[in-house]
């Protein structure tokens, strides 16, 4: 599903839960914004996606439910892209609040017209049928507050700002490497922060034996999602 004013595209890459790509501009240059709907009794925003974009998102959101329905409103650590809309989806879903870590309970906060539900590593979150947990990631790949959700009935890990890929347009869902495209636009941008504890981070997150690895920017992979997790751990140590 395309929506020829705001290009923004809806797609369903695991049971229930939908990835709404906008991407800017074309072809290999292009930059895509994605963010993520986990229907259920309580349905959870992953990522606002920027201000600017807020109508289009809006209008994505109300093609697989009303708006109003979100009750909660996540994000992986402060910045535009994450949720640089929050207020206006709070303002669109009077039951919605919030979602995060405690970290960026206590230094984002106040960026917020409704106070967050502020999660520690580890806690489940219900939403119904669904169950998702928070895992504290901080630094990765960049962040003090950084964190993921992880989505155990489909095994969808939430995986923010990893593996990153330029281009936009593509089909919703992968098999195909993800690694090499997002290692090529890490490189030459260097967005990470080489924190100390990415390796052991990394294998937290890989523990969790994801079956789709919910990219941000660029594409969703479906597959072995612990062993790319994995072969990242190795890319960033053999930079040390």
């Amino acid at each position: 599903m395309t929506d020829p004013l705001t290009e923004t595209r809806v797609t369903e890459v695991a049971h229930g839960i939908y990835q709404l790509h906008t991407p800017m501009g074309t072809g290999e240059t292009a930059f895509s914004f994605n963010q993520y709907l986990l229907l259920d009794d309580a349905p959870l925003l992953f990522h606002t996606g920027p201000r600017r974009l807020f109508p289009a998102v809006r209008a994505a959101i109300a093609r697989v439910m009303p708006v109003e329905r979100l009750r909660y409103v996540a994000f992986s650590h402060c910045e535009a892209d994450e949720c640089g809309a929050m207020n206006a989806l709070l303002d669109a879903a009077p039951q919605a609040v919030p979602v995060c870590g405690r970290v960026a309970a206590m230094v984002d906060a106040d960026l917020f017209d409704r106070a967050p539900r502020a999660l520690q590593d580890g806690e489940v979150l219900a939403l119904g049928e669904r169950r998702v947990r928070w895992l504290d990631a901080p630094h990765l790949p960049h962040g003090w507050e950084c964190g993921y959700l992880f989505e155990e009935s489909t095994g969808t890990l939430l995986c923010g700002d990893l593996f990153t890929q330029p281009g936009g347009g593509r089909p919703a869902l992968t098999r195909d490497d993800i690694l090499a495209p997002s290692e090529a636009m890490r490189r030459s941008m260097d967005y990470y922060a080489h924190g100390r504890d990415a390796p052991r981070l990394l294998e937290k997150l890989a523990a969790t034996s994801p079956r789709v690895l919910a990219c941000m920017h660029g594409q969703a992979y479906e597959g072995n999602g612990a062993a790319l997790l994995r072969e990242l751990s190795r890319a960033l140590a053999g930079e040390r």
